[in-house]
């Protein structure tokens, strides 16, 4: 459970100095932000409790600029954490070069969350971005595997591209009885042709790269996850090539929207599956997963009116444009409220981490046929 102490009235702090990251945060602030984590609580319950040495929950987010943009609200620090301990491992995506926010985000967690993180990737195209992952560790381990994967000449070749526009980072993970290793992407945007053909060369290159690694790493389970930018139908073709090299799409994932507009399925996740490598079913029998939106709690459009002296406090054009409500509301959805919790949805899936029985009746049955 997070922290809440930075929401404890001023009477509490009277009778033990609680650590607060917030030390400023009035009642006025208070109360709405405890009522939407309520909110939000309730909401994450769609999603599978934790269960003991059976499933793990394992998820992806783009936290937009994280640690970059000064818009963000205290509020909206409690509601970030509160969606990522719902989960027991996150790949992250778009952690900036300030770690502010994460450092912020590890406190409400507590003791028992960590990360670890790529150096951030230079020049332009890097965006001065990290990849990282945050992972309750009482649920999941690390395991010696760890990197960034970069390319070598006999895969690049002569080509223009030499390096994945931002640095793939490979981690290697225990949970259980199982192993496995993620893959944290976060590919080239746009749906021009030239940008769909250049994230086509990242994804066959990083295949090629994973597939001349095939036997000389420390486990045969995969999960490519991110924020992998791929467009509806113009990128059909690369998510052909990906199944094509053994990576499956989670089915509960497959086509469903992810970013805030609600129109792209941008954040996915493919995985090597086998017998002890599995996703959990869900009542119809497809894996089990999801995307979680988190703006159908806090940040919701009916609260429009709650944050417009915050927004009018940062909007960069005619103030007086605030004042009509369709553009409060316009400003609100593209930009501020982006800018509060992101412009990308979590994905999620419930991962099996004890096969035990399955793997007792398999070996007894060859013992017997044997």
């Amino acid at each position: 459970m997070p922290s809440y102490n930075d929401l404890r009235p001023e009477s509490d702090f009277e009778v033990r100095d609680y650590e607060r990251v917030f030390l400023d945060m009035s009642n006025d602030e208070r109360v709405p932000t405890l009522e939407n984590l309520i909110l939000l609580r309730q909401d994450l319950e769609s999603i599978p409790p934790r269960k003991t040495e059976e499933n793990l929950l394992v998820a992806s987010w783009n936290i937009k600029e994280f640690g970059h943009t000064t818009q963000r609200l205290p509020e909206a620090y409690f509601y970030i954490a509160q969606i990522l301990e719902r989960f027991d491992l996150i790949a992250v995506q778009e952690i900036k070069s300030t770690l502010r926010g994460l450092d912020r985000i590890m406190r409400f967690l507590g003791p028992d969350w960590k990360y670890l993180m790529t150096d951030i990737t230079g020049g332009d195209a890097g965006n001065k971005e990290r990849s990282g992952y945050i992972f309750n560790s009482k649920r999941v381990q690390m395991s010696g595997l760890a990197g960034e994967i970069t390319l070598w000449k006999d895969i690049t070749d002569a080509d223009e591209l030499q390096q994945l526009k931002r640095t793939p980072y490979i981690k290697g993970f225990l949970a259980g009885w199982k192993r496995f290793a993620m893959v944290n992407l976060h590919l080239h945007p746009d749906d021009e042709d030239d940008d769909v053909a250049l994230r086509k060369k990242e994804v066959k290159f990083l295949l090629d790269a994973l597939g001349a690694m095939d036997g000389k790493l420390w486990t045969e389970n995969f999960i490519l996850v991110g924020d992998m930018n791929l467009y509806h139908e113009v990128d059909d073709d690369t998510v052909a090539m990906i199944e094509a090299a053994g990576f499956g799409e989670v089915d509960a994932l497959r086509g469903v929207d992810t970013n805030a507009s609600q129109s792209q399925a941008y954040d996915r996740m493919f995985l090597t599956r086998n017998n002890y490598f599995q996703i959990a079913p869900n009542e119809l029998g497809r894996e089990n997963g999801g995307v979680f939106n988190p703006c159908l709690t806090v940040c919701r459009d009916d609260q429009v009116q709650d944050y417009k002296a915050d927004m009018k406090a940062v909007y960069g054009g005619d103030p007086a444009n605030l004042e009509d409500n369709i553009k409060l509301l316009q400003y609100y959805q593209r930009y501020w409220r982006r800018n509060q919790i992101s412009d990308h949805f979590p994905i999620w899936v419930e991962m099996v981490t004890d096969n035990a029985s399955q793997f007792l009746v398999e070996k007894r049955q060859e013992l017997l046929t044997s």
